[in-house]
């Protein structure tokens, strides 16, 4: 019997998008909250706590939506199989551009080629 690997799982994409999300936070809270601090002072409780605290927000804020994100992102993977049938079964407004656009052109030659 031969095993086929698996994804991650629902708990990991979820782990793994906080952990993004926290990184990006960081980095979006150091930037922001520095230019806050160099613009309009650090305030009574002086740099480093105002600092922190810009950090901080802004890591738990992102690291909730990205957290959130990946999972509703990744959590609807199909076969390739299943994948078409719903492609050819999903009506025409919900397909790309480019599906409307060929089908629409298909629909015009058909039209053309009519006897009248």
């Amino acid at each position: 019997m031969q095993r086929t690997p698996q994804g991650p799982t629902v708990w990991q994409k979820c782990k793994m998008g906080a952990a993004m999300g926290a990184g990006v936070g960081l980095t979006i809270g150091f930037i922001f909250g520095g230019y806050s601090i160099l613009r309009g002072g650090a305030g009574p409780r002086g740099v480093l706590p105002t600092l922190s605290q810009y950090m901080l927000s802004s890591a738990a804020t992102f690291s909730f939506f990205l957290a959130i994100g990946s999972v509703i992102r990744n959590d609807a993977d199909l076969p390739p199989h299943l994948e078409a049938a719903r492609l050819q079964l999903t009506s025409p407004m919900m397909r790309s551009r480019a599906e409307g656009v060929s089908l629409m052109r298909r629909r015009w030659e058909l039209e053309r080629e009519k006897p009248n």
